[in-house]
C-alpha cells in the first residue's frame, strides 16, 4: 500500500541479538562510509530554487530518487487537517502527459516502482528503477509537479479512498487513537496536535479551492530537495535536470509555522474508554526538534530504556514486576519540538497506577546514578549497526542524505554522525532524563478497556 501513516515508529527494528551483529557490520560498512567522502557528493540548487543532491554509486545499475517535498501536516490548519496526506494520493493521479494510473503503469514497465510517505514535517516520493529508467523518471516527476490535475472528480474520489482508509487505520486501531488524544492533548498551540491523515470532519468537507490553494502554496520546486543516489554520471544527469526541473516556474511559498508551543507547566491526563482486549498506556515528553545537540543523548536513552529484552524498562515491567506485555519508544525527526513517546500495553487485570509507578522509579534512577558504561555501549553500538546497515542500500542513503540535510543541519553531518555519538557520556544521558523526562513535561493517556457502546474516541 502507497499510503503511509507515521504516528510514530514504535516497532523497533533490533533486539539485543542484533548488538553481536551489528558490531560485525560496523567493521565493513565504516570503511565504505569513509571512502564516500563529500567530494562525491554534490549539492546545486536549480534557478528556480529547487535542490538537488547528486551521490553516484556505481555498485549495482540502479537508481533511487527521493524528493523531499517541505510540507507536512504542521503546515495545515483547523478545517483543512489532512491535506498533506491527500496530496501524496494526488501525486499519483494524472497529470498533463499522464493521466490517472500512469505513472506507476509507465515506472513499472521501465523495471521501476515508488512509494510515498506523509510525516508531521514532510512528504516524500521515492522511485527506484533501472539506471537507464532515470530519464523517464525525471520526465514522470517534471509532469506532475509542473502540471498536476486537482480535476473536482478526482477529489472527490480520492477523499471517499482516504475516508475508508482512515476508518481502516486509525478508528479500527486502538493503539492509533491512544497515540491521536496523545498528541492532542500534549500540544496545545503547535500544529503537530493534530493527527497526519486529519480530522474526519475536515476530510468531508474539503472545499474544492481548499485544495487548490494548498497544491499552489506548497507544491512549488522552490519548496522540494530531491535526491538522487546510484549509478549515474552527475556531469550528464545535471543538464536533464536543469533542462526537465529547473524550467519549472517557482512560487512564493505558504507561510512556514511560527507558532511556538508554551512550556507545559503540569502533568497533563487523559482517560480513553473503548472496547479493547487489554489495557494501556501511553506517555510523552517534550523535547526539542532533531537539529537540537540533546537528540543523540535522547535517542540512546530510548535504545537503553525499550530495545530488546535487556532494556531497563523491559526487565522491570515485563520480566520482574510482570506488570506489561509489551512496550516501545519513539523518537521522530522534526522541524520544531516534539515528543519522545512510551507506549505500555498491560497484562490483563494490571494496575495501571503500579505501571506507572514502575516506570517512574526507573526514570527517577537514571536522572539519580546515570546509566552503566555496559547499557551506553550497547546503546551505541546498536544505533551505529542501524546507521550504517541503512547506509548499506541506495534507499538508505537517499533517505539519509535528505533526512540530514532537512532535519539535522546539513547533508554533511551524515560524515560525523559516528563521532557525535561517540561523544556522548553517561552524564549526558543523567542530563537529558532529568530535563525532559519530568512529571510537569509529561502527558499520559490511558486507554480502559470499556463494554461496546461505552464511549466514543474521534
Amino acid at each position: 500500500m502507497r499510503c503511509v501513516i507515521p504516528f510514530n515508529s514504535w516497532a523497533r527494528q533490533p533486539s539485543f541479538l542484533t548488538v553481536v551483529f551489528g558490531c560485525l557490520l560496523l567493521l565493513a560498512p565504516q570503511a565504505s562510509l569513509a571512502a564516500a567522502l563529500p567530494d562525491e557528493i554534490q549539492e546545486h540548487v536549480l534557478d528556480n530554487g529547487m535542490r538537488v543532491l547528486l551521490w553516484p554509486d556505481h555498485d549495482i545499475p540502479n537508481v533511487s530518487v527521493y524528493t523531499f517535498w517541505h510540507v507536512g501536516s504542521r503546515n495545515e490548519a483547523p478545517g483543512i487537517t489532512g491535506l498533506a496526506h491527500f496530496f501524496e494520493h494526488m501525486m499519483f493521479n494524472g497529470s498533463k502527459n499522464y493521466p490517472p494510473g500512469a505513472f506507476d503503469r509507465t515506472m513499472e514497465a521501465a523495471g521501476g516502482s515508488n512509494n510515498a510517505y506523509t510525516n508531521r514535517n514532510v512528504t516524500v516520493y521515492q522511485d527506484w528503477v533501472p539506471a537507464s529508467a532515470l530519464e523517464t523518471t525525471l520526465d514522470l516527476e517534471r509532469d506532475r509537479i509542473a502540471w498536476l490535475s486537482v480535476d473536482p472528480k478526482v477529489v472527490q474520489s480520492e477523499r471517499g479512498v482516504v475516508m475508508s482508509e482512515r476508518r481502516r487505520s486509525v478508528e479500527d486501531s486502538n493503539t492509533r487513537l491512544i497515540l491521536i488524544q496523545l498528541w492532542a492533548g500534549a500540544f496545545i498551540a503547535h500544529p503537530y496536535q493534530w493527527p497526519v491523515i486529519g480530522w474526519r470532519s475536515d476530510i468531508e468537507n474539503w472545499r474544492q479551492e481548499d485544495v487548490e490553494n494548498f497544491h499552489d502554496r506548497f507544491y512549488a520546486p522552490n519548496n522540494a530537495t530531491m535526491v538522487i543516489v546510484g549509478d549515474f554520471d552527475p556531469s550528464t544527469v545535471l543538464p536533464m535536470l536543469v533542462e526537465k526541473l529547473g524550467s519549472i516556474p517557482s512560487r512564493e511559498i505558504g507561510r512556514d509555522v511560527v507558532t511556538v508551543e508554551p512550556p507545559q507547566r503540569g502533568e497533563r491526563r487523559i482517560e480513553l474508554r473503548k472496547e479493547a482486549n487489554l489495557p494501556s498506556i501511553a506517555m510523552a515528553w517534550h523535547v526539542p526538534a532533531t537539529e537540537n545537540q540533546d537528540t543523540a543523548a535522547l535517542q540512546l536513552l530510548d535504545l537503553i530504556l525499550t530495545d530488546g529484552e535487556s532494556s531497563r524498562l523491559y526487565r522491570r515491567l515485563v520480566d520482574k514486576d510482570e506488570l506489561a506485555l509489551s512496550l516501545w519508544g519513539s523518537l521522530d525527526e522534526a522541524f520544531d519540538p516534539t515528543l519522545y513517546i512510551l507506549f505500555f500495553q498491560l497484562r490483563d487485570g494490571t494496575d495501571s497506577q503500579a505501571a506507572e509507578s514502575a516506570l517512574y522509579e526507573e526514570l527517577q534512577t537514571i536522572t539519580a546514578e546515570g546509566v552503566t558504561d555496559r547499557e551506553l555501549t550497547k546503546a551505541k553500538n546498536i544505533l551505529l549497526a542501524d546507521f550504517y546497515r541503512s547506509l548499506s542500500s541506495l534507499n538508505g542513503k537517499a533517505q539519509s542524505l535528505g533526512d540530514y540535510e532537512l532535519f539535522h543541519g546539513g547533508w554533511h553531518k551524515l560524515f560525523s554522525a559516528e563521532e557525535d555519538y561517540s561523544r556522548i557520556s553517561s552524564k549526558d544521558i543523567q542530563r537529558v532524563a532529568a530535563t525532559y523526562l519530568t512529571c510537569g513535561n509529561r502527558t499520559v493517556v490511558t486507554l480502559i478497556p470499556a463494554k461496546e457502546g461505552g464511549g466514543h474516541a474521534e
